[in-house]
């Protein structure tokens, strides 16, 4: 049986490669390719599948001007707003995501940045950088107390319930807004607020899980800030284009926010630096799910998703 021709825009953990010589007729894998040189690979391989991820933007203009032979479209990624699904619908392509796999490894992230924006971490490890020579007092480079504190989680999906899992651990009341009330099984002891506006005022640590979607954009804006309680954190490892990052930073820097927690931005990787310049906020650069062992597992995932379709004309995870 020919192997599926399939061209990867995205380089791949090493633990990955085997399997595509094995079961796969691929081109790439190795090297990041941008979205110009995957189409022309495309074109060269006569494949029949791409794999992309979330550096890839799949606009409705490259799904347009994908070979007609292309019959599936696979990303690396769980969230896909990447990817125009109006046009790869109209266009009659598959659309695969890869749900589940990084779930545990996203959640541990969440609560790192709790940890680390409640700790002031930032300012410790920079302070530790520059040689720290003189003690603190008692009153003196005092973070907040995680334990116990209540936490709201704008988002219930399975990354917001394994935050919530965690955070249990820290004997944290857990809140969440969510489009659907869970039920009883999954929401366990979480209380449930049909709008974000009516649980903002009771969360002392926000958590975003929501995806991004015009529905969400900006969604935690100036009020949605000033309805925060004074001295409250933020974390966010969702996707920047939840945050109005003008009014964000306001919020910081009179410190109505007690800190930030950020793995994601509007502009990646071209984040507003004035992030950068403020103490009370810790970041890392979209890394959530960057373990071996998770990224290792999204391409597999991606990988079985077009072995299934193109052995039997059904993915696992499709989208459209």
């Amino acid at each position: 049986m020919q192997k599926p021709r399939l061209v990867i825009a995205p380089s791949l953990p090493e633990a990955v490669l085997p399997r595509l010589g094995h079961a796969f007729d691929a081109i790439g894998g190795k090297d990041n390719l941008t979205v110009e040189q995957a189409l022309a690979a495309l074109h060269q391989h006569k494949a029949e599948a791409l794999l992309v991820s979330h550096r890839h933007k799949m606009t409705a203009e490259i799904i347009a001007r994908l070979p007609a032979r292309i019959k599936i479209l696979a990303t690396v990624t769980v969230g896909y707003d990447h990817i125009d699904l109006i046009a790869a619908r109209a266009r009659g392509l598959v659309v695969t995501n890869t749900p589940d796999v990084l779930t545990d490894c996203t959640a541990d992230m969440a609560m790192l940045l709790i940890l680390a924006a409640s700790r002031r971490a930032a300012e410790a490890d920079q302070l530790m950088r520059q040689g720290w020579r003189l003690s603190f007092g008692m009153g003196e480079f005092l973070g907040r107390r995680v334990t116990g504190k209540r936490l709201g989680i704008f988002g219930m999906g399975r990354i917001g319930r394994a935050v919530a899992e965690r955070a249990r651990g820290f004997k944290m009341p857990i809140l969440y807004c969510n489009r659907h009330r869970l039920p009883p099984e999954l929401e366990l002891d979480a209380r449930y607020y049909p709008t974000l506006n009516s649980m903002l005022p009771d969360c002392d640590i926000l958590s975003l899980h929501a995806p991004s979607a015009a529905a969400t954009d900006r969604i935690i804006d100036a009020h949605a800030l000033a309805l925060l309680p004074e001295g409250a954190i933020l974390v966010n490892t969702a996707r920047g284009q939840l945050v109005d990052e003008a009014a964000l930073l306001a919020a910081l820097q009179s410190r109505h926010l007690f800190a930030a927690g950020l793995d994601v931005f509007r502009d990646e990787p071209d984040f507003d630096q004035r992030f950068a310049a403020l103490p009370n906020v810790f970041l890392t650069p979209h890394i959530g799910s960057a373990t071996l062992e998770t990224r290792t597992a999204m391409a597999m995932r991606a990988l079985d998703n077009v072995a299934a379709f193109c052995k039997g004309g059904q993915a696992i995870d499709a989208l459209c």
